[in-house]
């Protein structure tokens, strides 16, 4: 018997690091399944709190070249994102102007998701209203993508502070979240706010009449400080669902200060309330924000001197907090 009771617990030790290792070699994807909102939270496919941390990619239209399989490969293998965004431009010459270039650009990089496990957030990446042809892209890609836990849409990047809530902002969505929903009924929808997607607290007062919506605040650590977590938290207290789709270590036009410690300050306020967040972003501009040095390749497989101190400060946090 004590022979027997020994060879089951070695079996039994074996049989857990077997199933550990196989949980640690799981995508995000396989590990979460389909997402949906539940308590003002996003939770996983078992009803567990989940908090996303990845990269936006920069405007489609001025940062295609990262806007393919082997960027986002390495984004997965290197900086352990477990979401990446598609920021897919709209006006100045993007979707509006050449819809088949920048659908094919969203699709390359919906591609590489699903090749990767990874969650991808499609982002109508616009300023001002176009409900019309955001509705016509986002229902071509549920038909297409909608069947996959993936996806995720984000119907509005940031409207202006002269986009009233009710007169401009939830219109907006009462005509594009319905064209999703006729094809997709289940997947996640992050909602834009006013005021560059500040506005949380209005739009929680005054909530979207849908599941599984998430509303959508943005930051920039070197403008928006403690006043801005002040509403991200009336709009929780209301039981709005918040997500972080885009935010930056810059001042808010994505130059000027590195701010470190607003940097972290933020980061301890997102993990502290479960709230997933996307950084700002990869490209190789000249400027504060962008977390790639000029002339990095867009390709991926960015050696340290291709990272810029944002990217490094970054990719460091992620590869800490991601499992």
């Amino acid at each position: 018997m004590a022979f027997l009771r020994t060879l089951f617990t070695l079996v039994a030790g074996v049989s857990t690091l077997l199933f550990a290792g196989c949980a640690l070699s799981q995508t995000p994807v396989e590990r979460h399944g389909a997402l949906r909102i539940e308590g003002g939270r996003v939770v996983d496919q078992s009803g567990a709190p989940v908090v996303l941390r990845g990269m936006s990619l920069f405007w489609s239209q001025w940062g295609g070249q990262f806007y393919n399989a082997e960027a986002v490969a390495h984004l997965k293998s290197d900086w352990n994102v477990t979401v990446v965004r598609a920021a897919i431009a709209v006006d100045h010459d993007g979707y509006l102007a050449n819809p088949e270039q920048e659908m094919a650009r969203a699709e390359a990089v919906i591609e590489a998701a699903l090749a990767e496990g990874l969650y991808v957030i499609v982002d109508w990446h616009a300023h001002e209203p176009h409900p019309e042809a955001a509705a016509v892209f986002f229902a071509q890609i549920a038909a297409k993508y909608g069947q996959h836990p993936n996806i995720i849409y984000e119907v509005y990047n940031e409207p202006l502070n002269t986009h009233g809530w009710a007169e401009v902002v939830k219109p907006f969505h009462m005509v594009v979240i319905p064209a999703i929903r006729a094809v997709d009924p289940d997947n996640l929808i992050i909602a834009g706010t006013p005021s560059w997607s500040q506005d949380v607290d209005i739009a929680a007062a005054d909530p979207l009449p849908f599941s599984n919506v998430a509303y959508t605040l943005h930051f920039y650590a070197g403008t928006h400080r403690q006043e801005l977590r002040d509403k991200a938290l009336k709009a929780m207290d209301l039981g709005a669902a918040l997500f972080v789709t885009e935010w930056g270590t810059s001042e808010a036009s994505g130059d000027g200060l590195l701010d470190d410690v607003e940097t972290r300050l933020w980061w301890d306020f997102m993990e502290s309330h479960g709230i997933s967040h996307l950084n700002w972003s990869i490209t190789d501009k000249d400027e504060t924000s962008a977390a790639l040095m000029p002339g990095a390749s867009g390709q991926g497989g960015w050696t340290d001197d291709m990272i810029s101190p944002s990217g490094q400060l970054v990719r460091q946090m992620l590869r800490e907090m991601n499992p």
